[in-house]
């Protein structure tokens, strides 16, 4: 809309002043003098529903959260681009990603070395996190990864925590017996309650908005800190250009506090203090 309405104004104000000039120099003079804006570059974010607070279909059906209301103060601030939202389960997000369907990912995603040896992330974080074993409230018996050797705890393709559970089997003779979810599944807190799983991997903000009712704990010490970033294809002048872009509406909206305003609304609290760098 701040597009078309630039535009609108535009042309409204050509026809004004062709309306003056009797001799129709005035006319010559904005149509021939300068040049049209060009049309605003379109990408399309990819994102998902199915994370509370962070990427979520609303009681009113309007995909909301932390990381889709960001990428709209985004787009407020880069004139030059035109941002709209497609959903996908989690686990496709880097594929379509791969094949151009999308041109950037908003979904908490982490920066390690397997994913920045294929994707380009953008430089300035937009919150950060730790992850940690996630079990009953009532386990005394898990007090970190290691008790977790024999037992099925359950992960979601290709996230964070699958990488730090399959790097830990990798080390450790499989251990861990890994259960993999689909990305859109949203029984994780009832499978650990109900002993179908001992646990699974969860960053220490977004527990409590997967678990609101508190049946759940974080146990053991960090197994993994990062920023969160968005994502690009790598080796791509216009996706670089496109993330130093981002880069620059972020510190904006980190500067006049917008960033931090919108991490207590939906995070319930400041997560965006960047520990690692």
């Amino acid at each position: 809309m701040k597009k078309w309405l630039a535009l609108s104004m535009t042309i409204a104000l050509t026809g004004v002043l062709a309306g003056c000039g009797g001799n129709g120099e005035a006319n010559t003079e904005v149509a021939g003098g300068k040049a049209p804006a060009a049309a605003p570059i379109k990408i399309v974010v990819g994102t998902g529903t199915q994370f509370p607070n962070v990427c979520f279909i609303d009681e009113n059906g309007k995909l909301t959260g932390y990381d889709v209301e960001l990428v709209r103060e985004i787009d407020n601030r880069l004139e030059d681009y035109e941002f709209e939202f497609q959903t996908l389960e989690f686990t496709n997000l880097l594929l379509s990603l791969e094949t151009n369907k999308i041109d950037m990912v908003a979904h908490e995603m982490e920066k390690n070395p397997e994913r920045e040896a294929k994707y380009l992330f953008n430089k300035e974080p937009y919150s950060h996190w730790k992850n940690k074993v996630a079990v009953a409230k009532s386990n005394e018996s898990v007090q970190s990864i290691d008790d977790l050797k024999g037992k099925k705890v359950l992960t979601t393709a290709t996230s964070a925590q699958a990488i730090i559970l399959e790097k830990y089997n990798k080390e450790n003779d499989n251990a861990i017996d890994i259960v993999y979810q689909n990305g859109g599944a949203n029984d994780t807190v009832q499978q650990v309650v109900s002993g179908r799983v001992e646990a699974f991997l969860s960053a220490d903000f977004t527990l409590p908005l997967v678990d609101p009712s508190g049946d759940l704990k974080l146990v053991g010490p960090p197994l993994s800190q990062s920023n969160t970033l968005f994502m690009f294809r790598k080796d791509d002048p216009e996706q670089q250009k496109l993330a130093d872009r981002v880069d620059e509406a972020l510190k904006e909206i980190k500067a006049d506090g917008t960033l931090k305003k919108l991490s207590e609304q939906w995070l319930g609290g400041d997560y965006t203090t960047s520990e690692v760098q």
